[in-house]
């Protein structure tokens, strides 16, 4: 039986400037193009679960705008449920504003908006919403007490609590004993653990570290090089990326999250929910922007399927 889950984080439209080369501090430089496309990781994680197959719940906020309006829509399109994203009042929506250079790395400012608006009290009212979840996806864009909230509320509830610490910074070490599957690149490792990560030994170090405060699981994403799993019950894998040409990096980690939530919400056993999970990052990479790269399903078990003749 497939479980539910519901996605809580930020939602942003994100303005992309493409550009050959990003500038150097005091330098102007020519866009080669600028989009608007819908994104935030809340948002992205949602989209992605939703594509792959699984049923999904929003609860985030939005301004009174058009970009708001927008984001609900394209939500909505990709088959996630928007009753529990509020419509916050004299506020933006959030913005991201990124720049992708010509080797398809980007960097990134938010501007949180109504997503920095996001309260405790919000969650309970959009909670009345929804059915109650069997899975739990949060992120680091809204604020700290609310994420807080969030992990208690569902954690005394004994559900299932996937935490992808992005953007990153260390929570208090109680957070761990309530995260089931904490989902992080390599630098928010480094991070969260205070030990570096160039190497898979440093990254098995890292590991045994946020096991040690408390998580039942991880996986830290290595981008071209694969990903690292570790378990408490001491099971580690490593596995390598598919090979692609990278053309934009923009919610190849959201993808991620979100396929491997919907992996394991169907019921696959841990490597095919990795590998199914790693195939939707990699074709997130050979496509441009947020939402517009995640793929469908069918995409995926078709990138799978070639991948296996």
């Amino acid at each position: 039986m497939m479980r539910s889950m519901t996605v809580i984080g930020s939602l942003n439209m994100d303005i992309v400037n493409r550009v050959e080369k990003a500038p150097l501090p005091g330098q102007t430089i020519k866009a080669i193009e600028t989009s608007y496309i819908p994104g935030g990781k809340g948002a992205n994680q949602a989209v992605a679960a939703a594509r792959a197959g699984a049923k999904v719940e929003m609860i985030g906020a939005v301004g009174v705008d058009a970009y708001g309006e927008i984001l609900l829509e394209n939500l909505r399109s990709s088959g996630v449920g928007t009753g529990g994203v509020l419509v916050k009042q004299d506020i933006s929506t959030g913005l991201a504003f990124i720049t992708v250079d010509g080797l398809g790395e980007n960097r990134i400012i938010i501007s949180p908006g109504a997503n920095g608006a996001l309260d405790p009290k919000d969650i309970d009212e959009a909670g009345k919403l929804l059915d109650e979840p069997d899975l739990i996806i949060l992120q680091n864009e809204i604020p700290y007490p609310t994420l807080a909230y969030v992990f208690e509320y569902f954690a005394a509830k004994g559900k299932y609590i996937i935490y992808n610490p992005a953007p990153a910074f260390v929570p208090p070490e109680n957070i761990y004993h309530m995260v089931n599957l904490l989902i992080l690149n390599e630098t928010e490792a480094a991070v969260l653990t205070g030990v570096k990560t160039e190497s898979i030994e440093e990254v098995h170090s890292a590991g045994k570290i946020l096991v040690a405060q408390g998580c039942r699981e991880i996986i830290v994403t290595l981008g071209a090089k694969g990903l690292f799993y570790m378990s408490s019950e001491g099971t580690t894998m490593y596995q390598p990326a598919f090979k692609v040409k990278a053309l934009d990096t923009t919610a190849a980690g959201d993808t991620f999250v979100g396929a491997y939530a919907a992996a394991i919400a169907e019921g696959k056993p841990l490597q095919a929910a990795l590998h199914f999970a790693s195939a939707a990052s990699a074709l997130t990479v050979t496509r441009k922007g947020a939402q517009t790269s995640i793929p469908q399903r069918a995409e995926i078990n078709a990138f799978l399927a070639q991948d296996e003749r």
